[in-house]
Order: C-alpha cells, then sequence, then structure tokens
C-alpha cells in the first residue's frame, strides 16, 4: 500500500502531465483518482470552480485571491460550454462586440444563448457566473470561432448588440466601429434581414466617429433597395479623434478612445498647472529630498519587506552585493538597489525636460533604461538572466488578483508607440501624468517592475507641468489598485483621477501625501 508521500508524489505527477498538455480547466475525469484529486485540492495545487470541476492554483495563494481564477477564466469557460453544450453555444453580441475590441476583461456573470440552455445562472467562484440563455443560435454568417471561443462576428456584433452598449460603453463599440474597413461588412446583413432601424443607427455611429463614407454608403444603400430608413446617432457625445485604419490593432483605437474620453474628468479635477519653476537645481534637489520616502512606499506597495534604514544603507554606498552574502541573496535589498539606480536615471529624465525636452519624447527614449537599472542589481547577482534586461516581456502575463487581463504580446507592441504619441501631443501635463499612468499599466510592457515604473512616469509628466514629485503611500494601496482596476474594467477614471489630484494637491500645499514609519 501506497504511503502518503508516495501518493502525494504520484497526485503531483498526474497534475504536472496535464500541465504540460496545456490544460488549463481540468474536470473529474481528467484526474480519475479521487484520492488524487483531495490531495491535491487539500495542498492547493488545485482549486474547485463547480462541483466536478478545478483549475491549477498556486498553493502559495492566500484565502480570496482571484489571480489562478481570472488567468484561467476564458480556458476554463472554453472547455466548460464545450463539454456541456459541444458545439451548440455561442457569446451574446454584446460580449462578442467586447472581445472585438479588445476587452477581454472578466467579467462577473458571462451570458451565452444555447438552444439547450436553461435560463439559470451557473455560480462559479470569487462571486462569477455563467447565465445560460435558453435561445436559437445566430445565423452563420453571423458567427465566428476565435481561439475556441463561439461568438458574434465582427459585423454581427456590431448590428445585434443592445442599442444601450452605444450608451454604457462607448468606448468597446468605437473600437468595433473602427475595425470595419468598408461598408458592405454591414450591408450584407442589413440588407437580407431588413434591419432598417438597426441601419439607421449604424449610419449615425459611424457618422458620429468621422467614418462619413461608411455612414452614407449604408444610407444611400438601403434606401435605394427600398428600406425607409432614417438615421440616428446613439451615442450620447461626439468624439472628434482620428482612429487608426483597420490593419492596426484594436487596442490602438481603443487606448486613444480611452484618451479622449477621460481626459475632461482630469481637467475638472486637477489643480492649476504650476509651471516650470526657473531654478531647475532647486526642483532637482526637491526631488532627491523626496527619495527615501517614495522608495519606501514604492517598494511595499509591490510587497517588498523594506526599511528606510536598507534604503539609506544603499543610497549612501553601504550596501555591498559582492562583499556581503546576505546583500547578495537578499531579494529585498536588490530591490532597493535597483530602485535607487532607476531613480538616478530619472532625475536625468526629468532634467532634460526641464531644459526644454518634449516630455513624452524623452520619456520614450529613457524608459527602458529605468527599467534596466531597476532590475540591473538582480541580473549582476545572478538571480536574474542577462536576457531579462532585453526590454519588453515576450509572454502573456496576469495582474495578481486583477479582472483586466494585460494586452497580449502583439497588441503590447502595437499599444506602446501610440501611448508615446499621445503624450507627445498632449497639452496638459495633469493628463500626461495620470493617463500615462493608467495605460501603462493597462498595457503592462514588461514582465516585472510596471507599477515603479508607472509611478516614475507619473512623476516625470507631473514635473513636466511644473508639479512636485507625489508619492503614493503604501497605507493607500488597496484604493490605488482599486481605482486603476475600475479604469481597466469600467473605463471610468474618476476614481483615480480625483486619487492622484488629491494627492498631488495635499503636496502643493506642503502636506506630505506620504511619511516614512517611526522608529
Amino acid at each position: 500500500m501506497a504511503t502518503p508521500r508516495e501518493r502525494f508524489v504520484a497526485a503531483l505527477k498526474a497534475l504536472k502531465e496535464l500541465q504540460d498538455k496545456g490544460t488549463v480547466a481540468i474536470y473529474t475525469g481528467d484526474i480519475s483518482n479521487r484520492s488524487y484529486r483531495e490531495i491535491l485540492l487539500k495542498n492547493g495545487f488545485i482549486k474547485e470552480v463547480l462541483k466536478g470541476w478545478y483549475i491549477s492554483s498556486d498553493p502559495g495563494e492566500m484565502p480570496g485571491d482571484t489571480t489562478s481564477w481570472y488567468s484561467s477564466y476564458w480556458e476554463f469557460c472554453k472547455k466548460f460550454l464545450e463539454y456541456k453544450y459541444k458545439d451548440s453555444w455561442c457569446l451574446m453580441a454584446d460580449h462578442s462586440l467586447k472581445i472585438h475590441a479588445g476587452n477581454i476583461s472578466v467579467p462577473l456573470q458571462l451570458f451565452i444563448r444555447s438552444p439547450k440552455g436553461n435560463n439559470i445562472p451557473t455560480p462559479f467562484i470569487h462571486g462569477t457566473s455563467l447565465f445560460n440563455l435558453r435561445l436559437e443560435l445566430p445565423d452563420q454568417n453571423v458567427t465566428i470561432v476565435d481561439n475556441g471561443i463561439r461568438m458574434y462576428s465582427l459585423a454581427g456584433s456590431l448590428i445585434y448588440c443592445n442599442k444601450g452598449m452605444f450608451i454604457s460603453n462607448p468606448i468597446d463599440t468605437r473600437t468595433a466601429l473602427s475595425l470595419i474597413s468598408d461598408a458592405s461588412e454591414i450591408l450584407t446583413i442589413l440588407l437580407e434581414k431588413g434591419h432598417t432601424s438597426i441601419g439607421g443607427r449604424l449610419a449615425g455611429a459611424f457618422r458620429n466617429t468621422g467614418r462619413e463614407k461608411i455612414a452614407d454608403q449604408i444610407m444611400e444603400t438601403m434606401k435605394e433597395a427600398g428600406y425607409d430608413i432614417r438615421e440616428e446617432d446613439p451615442f450620447e457625445t461626439l468624439m472628434p479623434i482620428n482612429l487608426s485604419p483597420r490593419e492596426r490593432s484594436p487596442f490602438v483605437n481603443r487606448i486613444k478612445l480611452m484618451w479622449q474620453q477621460m481626459r475632461t474628468q482630469i481637467i475638472e479635477d486637477f489643480p492649476k498647472e504650476p509651471g516650470i519653476q526657473e531654478d531647475h537645481a532647486a526642483y532637482l534637489g526637491q526631488v532627491n529630498d523626496i527619495y527615501v520616502t517614495d522608495a519606501y512606499h514604492s517598494l511595499s506597495i509591490e510587497r517588498y519587506k523594506v526599511t528606510p534604514e536598507l534604503i539609506n544603507r544603499v543610497s549612501s554606498g553601504q550596501w555591498d552585493s559582492k562583499g556581503n552574502e546576505a546583500d547578495k541573496k537578499q531579494e529585498d535589498a536588490m530591490a532597493a538597489r535597483g530602485y535607487f539606480q532607476a531613480f538616478q536615471s530619472v532625475k536625468e529624465t526629468i532634467g532634460k525636460i526641464l531644459a526644454g525636452a518634449n516630455a513624452g519624447d524623452i520619456t520614450e527614449k529613457d524608459h527602458q533604461r529605468w527599467y534596466r537599472q531597476l532590475f540591473d542589481p538582480s541580473v549582476n547577482a545572478g538571480l536574474l538572466k542577462a536576457s531579462d534586461l532585453a526590454g519588453y516581456r515576450t509572454n502573456q502575463v496576469y495582474i495578481k488578483g486583477a479582472q483586466h487581463v494585460p494586452l497580449g504580446v502583439e497588441a503590447m507592441r502595437d499599444a506602446m508607440p501610440a501611448l508615446f504619441e499621445l503624450l507627445q501631443a498632449e497639452e496638459s501635463a495633469a493628463i500626461r501624468a495620470v493617463l500615462g499612468h493608467f495605460i501603462f499599466v493597462f498595457i503592462h510592457p514588461y514582465s516585472d517592475g510596471n507599477g515603479r515604473i508607472g509611478r516614475f512616469l507619473l512623476n516625470v509628466m507631473l514635473a513636466s507641468g511644473g508639479y512636485p514629485w507625489t508619492v503614493i503611500p503604501v497605507e493607500k494601496r488597496q484604493e490605488y489598485m482599486k481605482a486603476l482596476e475600475q479604469a481597466s474594467v469600467q473605463q471610468d477614471i474618476s476614481h483615480f483621477s480625483k486619487f492622484i489630484a488629491h494627492l498631488v494637491s495635499e503636496t502643493m500645499q506642503g502636506k506630505p501625501s506620504a511619511h516614512l514609519p517611526e522608529k
């Protein structure tokens, strides 16, 4: 009879075999040995989503941690739905549109349609669920299968989404509209089904986004076909913005639309821009004075266990990764040394901006150096490979506990130049600061260090308008992360804008936004 240890090893081997095959969603039959499942579940290597269905998880996850679920969500749904309905299911048009627009955040409730549906929600973990609407499948000419997800095509999702999407999700709908290259993609379905009301709505939507040609083609063609069609703009506001052509990533248009929609809120929230002071050395001196406080809070936000004493030891040169074995092995010390090096590089960037350089242009050139400085100590100590300093990531990443899923690698590489173009063109330093930080972490271009570099970017852009360096206190970490998540998932920048504006205002009034812990 096998010992408990031998059964544990056998259970881990069974799980590894599944993981080596790329299995994310685990059905009871995938690990048929019940005792193996119980061992893996008890020790945190798998997590139950609903009876008979599991996902792999990290044994180190704290109770309530959503990371393993959010990172597995779409793969789990695909396997679960295929098992339950085979090929007889499809996402509803609203969520299909979101995916076409690049919005792959985990929904609290996912609606699908299937003739086998029961109109009853299926509860998952962490407050998420699936709702199976009992409806016939859409016509094949308006559906696609994309990476295993059965959903409406781009044209089909625009035609059959609820009218309310244009008001509740203007960024998603405008992004989807920007991906239509020719009216024929829409007209084929509109003419076949006689969708006059929908045709008038889409004509108005295209005209709202500056696509006059497509709007005119829809109206003229349907009228010539004998339909009584009346144009209607379904959006609440105009959006005068030059969107990219279809061959570009949808994320480029999405970022441009977020920038345009969110900037008004920031202008309302922020104190008046002070302007760059004449004494550049005095401003840089103030930046230097805030270093220890900033390093303590920024590193603590990332869960590093650092102390002001460690930071002072690093900045004074007492830290020694070659002669002191404890320093060489201490991850927190590596993070502190890297932060010190990156901070010096950021000060150089600010100096160039104070001297007249375009903030977006110089940050595009310098931010990769900030990244290299941030992780150079860990490479020198052998904790990271030299290739880790290459730059932007080459794999998908997930943010711990976040519904928002960062952009895929190709989308990220399209989106980063678009971000810097927006920074270069933006006149308001407040907007550059708030949206620069938010969109940078929304994209998440690096495998690690995105939060620290995002906060560097925030302060570089604040400096470009004469605002003081502003520290985000670790005590407000939860509020900070929640505000970023709300901006990412709900496209609502108001909480993050007000959060940053308040910290900046307090700092301008001589009330430090953060303090070092008392000894």
